[in-house]
Order: structure tokens, then C-alpha cells, then sequence
């Protein structure tokens, strides 16, 4: 479990002062578009977690804000992030956890407690993302994904230089390798999840796989 496979620049962030003051005022906005949106909402529906799904499926989302993005929500959904008025404000919330992975990688659950794991757009500011997906694999139940989506928007001054330096098809190649380097996880499939052609809105991938 170990993150020196990448380069020593890489989880460098151009600005590298705490995250709680970078985060302290709340940003009440959705960071991808409505067509990105939706096809995040798809994608939870198409994998079973969401409030469709039978045997009520509880959900961590991480680095979370003040929406999820489903469809319909799950009866159980415990939202991770920075800043609290933003978790508050999360309707579909059950359980509010205020945190910064970047400086605590370990999350505060028991093993096995989710049967899915999400983390919407947010992948690309992880200083620590092996140490953060270990504990993914850890609090996450037997053959339950972690779904990994990303787009082509951030805040670049806090995104990791890793990040900045790789192009979009590459992002899924580095989380592929943030989970394989975790453990615990099968293979990853990586996925485009809006139209390759016509569409004029946000691109959005997802990084799927399943705890062993």
C-alpha cells in the first residue's frame, strides 16, 4: 500500500495550504453540468445502489457536498466531506461525517459496514488516494463497487499535479492503479458515461470495481 509508484512530484498541488481554509465557505453548486448530473444518477441506478435497488443498500459517499447526485436516493446514505453546512444541506443525508482525507486517510467505520462506496468528481485533489482507497476496500462489503467518476473540471490550484500533467483518458489509467496499488479490490472498468459524439455538455467517466 504505497504511493510511490508515481513520481515524487506528483501529489504536489500548486496550492498546498490547508484544505479546511480553502473549504470553509460553503459552495451551494453542483461542478459538472446537468447532462454529467444525470449520468452520474444513471450510473448508481444502473449498479443497484440507489433507492430502486432492493435490500435497502447503504452508501458512503465521499469527499460529498451538499448533493449526491441519485436519482433516488438510498434509504442509508452517510456523506463524507469538508465542510458542514454543505453536508447539512444534503437532503438525501442520513449520517454527516466532516473530515479531510488529506489529513486523515482513515475513515471512521467498521469494516464491512457499506455495500457501496461513491467518490463524484473529487478523485483529483487526493494527496493520500491509496491510503484513502484502502480504506474504501476496508469498510466496503464483499463484491460492493466503489464508483469513481470524474469529469474535466476542478479547482486547479488544488488538484495534484499528477492530475494537471495527464489527460483524461490517462486519469482512468491512474485510478485503475490507485485501486490495484489498495488491494482488496477486482479489476477496475473504466467508462466513458455520456456520449462520445453530438454531446455538447460535460464529459464524465466512471472507475468501477468490486471489493473481493
Amino acid at each position: 500500500m504505497t504511493d510511490a509508484t508515481f513520481p515524487d512530484w506528483f501529489f504536489d498541488r500548486d496550492d498546498p495550504t490547508s484544505d479546511g481554509d480553502f473549504y470553509r465557505a460553503p459552495r451551494l453548486v453542483t461542478h459538472i453540468d446537468d447532462g454529467a448530473v444525470r449520468a452520474v444518477g444513471e450510473l448508481y441506478r444502473e449498479l443497484g445502489i440507489d433507492g430502486t435497488a432492493p435490500g435497502a443498500p447503504s452508501v458512503l459517499d465521499l469527499m460529498s457536498s451538499w448533493v449526491s447526485h441519485f436519482v433516488t436516493p438510498p434509504p442509508r446514505l452517510t456523506v463524507l466531506g469538508m465542510n458542514r453546512a454543505e453536508l447539512d444541506a444534503n437532503e438525501a443525508a442520513t449520517e454527516r461525517v466532516v473530515q479531510d482525507l488529506n489529513g486523515d486517510p482513515s475513515l471512521p467505520f467498521a469494516d464491512g459496514t457499506f455495500d457501496a462506496v461513491t467518490c463524484c468528481v473529487s478523485i483529483d485533489y487526493l494527496i493520500r488516494p491509496v491510503e484513502v482507497l484502502a480504506e474504501v476496500a476496508r469498510v466496503v462489503k464483499p463484491h460492493g463497487p466503489v464508483v469513481i467518476t470524474y469529469s474535466n473540471r476542478c479547482f486547479p490550484t488544488k488538484a495534484i499535479q499528477g492530475w494537471l500533467a495527464t489527460t483524461d483518458a490517462q486519469h482512468g489509467e491512474v485510478v485503475s492503479r490507485y485501486l490495484a496499488l489498495a488491494g482488496g479490490f477486482g479489476p477496475a472498468e473504466v467508462s466513458l458515461r455520456t456520449p462520445e459524439t453530438g454531446y455538447r455538455g460535460d464529459p464524465l467517466w466512471a472507475v468501477v470495481a468490486r471489493a473481493r
